[in-house]
């Protein structure tokens, strides 16, 4: 028999308390201790975070910021400004700018869908963003 110090292994004794036990208990309680002690290590070298989030949104819904009904009307009145931009170019730079900002493509398959040079795309793009810029 072993007498073993139950404040060593449970948080919530305050004071000292000792029993005995078996050396197969205490073997198993003091390789608990040296796991905790490890697992607390790896989380520390590894800087790894708890997730709140258990796949039911919990920490989703508490990072989410809810957008106020002002910041809404702000989005709104700023993508009809764009898009009223966008629609004063004319049709050849307003589909280059769809297509490559909005889109996503890239220059190279613009031209290869346009049949012209990569270069004219890019020039056009650019000066297409310009005059947006000055009507924005």
């Amino acid at each position: 028999m072993t007498t073993i110090n139950l404040k060593d292994f449970y948080y919530w004794y305050i004071q000292d308390q000792f029993i005995e036990v078996s050396e197969e208990v205490a073997g198993v309680l003091r390789a608990s201790v040296r796991y905790e002690a490890a697992y607390q290590r790896r989380l520390t070298r590894h800087k790894a975070q708890y997730s709140l989030d258990c796949e039911d949104g919990i920490e989703y819904s508490a990072c989410l910021h809810e957008p106020t009904p002002q910041e809404l009307l702000e989005r709104m009145e700023l993508f009809v400004r764009l898009w009223n931009a966008l629609n004063s170019l004319p049709e050849i730079q307003g589909r280059r700018i769809d297509a490559h900002i909005i889109l996503g493509k890239s220059i190279k398959e613009i031209a290869e869908a346009e049949g012209v040079h990569e270069e004219s795309i890019r020039q056009s793009i650019k000066r297409g963003l310009e005059r947006m810029k000055k009507t924005f």
